[in-house]
């Protein structure tokens, strides 16, 4: 990530280019969501099906555990003493995630989303305030245009969970999210935001390519490799704006990916 004291103190891509390159990745990205809804079309069912046996097996394997470990300690003529009391007076281990394996990635996709449409809209709020002093029209059209394709983006991950009959993520339950968010609050000019920003899009489009080599489902593996470049071109067009020019590779690393053990929900 940029340095703070490497940071210009202006923007350095004009506003006529900014809204071009605006316009050119608002047209891909909608291109792209008719693939991600045709990819999405039995994902929910698919992922479902492998997930209910899965919990059943675990469900099972738990059961006979507690059986035999409970007929030990009668034979034991003994009492545990561990775990943790519920209201009820029964013992009860922590609470279990309602998302285990394919969807535990969708899961985390749509925590990300959530982060992203709430940093940038963080931002624009900000603006509105005079924090960064006077905003270009351009910038404020790209925010709020990649605000928009992350909420797509969210909702069509929180449509895989919804079908599967698991909740849906409508808040920010990653261990990334206060950090970020206060990196965010920290920056006081439009570069450091956008260095942030940067940093965030550039995890994002990582995370995508590793959820493509980690999700098991067809339609899921396709949705991550569709959504990946829209993310990338978020932050090539934010690499613009610091000056720094992006060269082009078709190899998107997994460096910097957010591992679903970020997810706290």
């Amino acid at each position: 990530m940029t340095r703070r004291d490497d940071l210009p103190t202006e923007i350095q891509i004009s506003e006529a280019e900014l809204t071009v390159m605006t316009r050119e990745l608002d047209d891909i990205h909608n291109d792209s969501m008719s693939q991600v809804r045709e990819n999405m079309a039995g994902v929910a069912d698919r992922i479902a099906s492998v997930t209910r046996t899965v919990a059943n097996r675990r469900t099972f394997l738990l059961g006979g555990a507690a059986v035999v470990g409970g007929a030990a300690l009668a034979a034991c003529g003994g009492s545990s003493s561990g775990g943790t009391k519920s209201s009820s007076g029964g013992t009860t281990g922590g609470g279990s995630s309602p998302y285990m394996g394919d969807l535990k990635v969708v899961a985390l996709a749509a925590a990300l989303e959530n982060l992203a449409v709430a940093g940038y809209g963080l931002v624009l709020k900000s603006a509105g305030k005079g924090k960064y002093g006077k905003v270009p029209p351009a910038i404020a059209q790209f925010a709020t245009t990649v605000q928009k394709q992350h909420s797509d983006h969210a909702a069509s991950w929180n449509s895989v969970l919804s079908n599967a009959g698991v909740p849906k993520v409508t808040g920010t339950p990653l261990t990334i999210a206060a950090p970020s968010v206060k990196a965010l609050q920290d920056a006081k000019s439009l570069p450091a935001v956008a260095s942030v920003a940067l940093g965030l899009e550039n995890a994002a489009a990582e995370t995508y390519v590793f959820a493509a080599a980690n999700v098991t489902d067809p339609g899921g593996i396709a949705n991550a490799a569709t959504i990946a470049p829209v993310e990338a071109m978020h932050a090539a067009i934010l690499s613009f704006v610091l000056g720094k020019y992006p060269v082009p590779n078709s190899d998107i690393g997994i460096s910097n990916a957010v591992q679903p053990s970020a997810l706290t929900a």
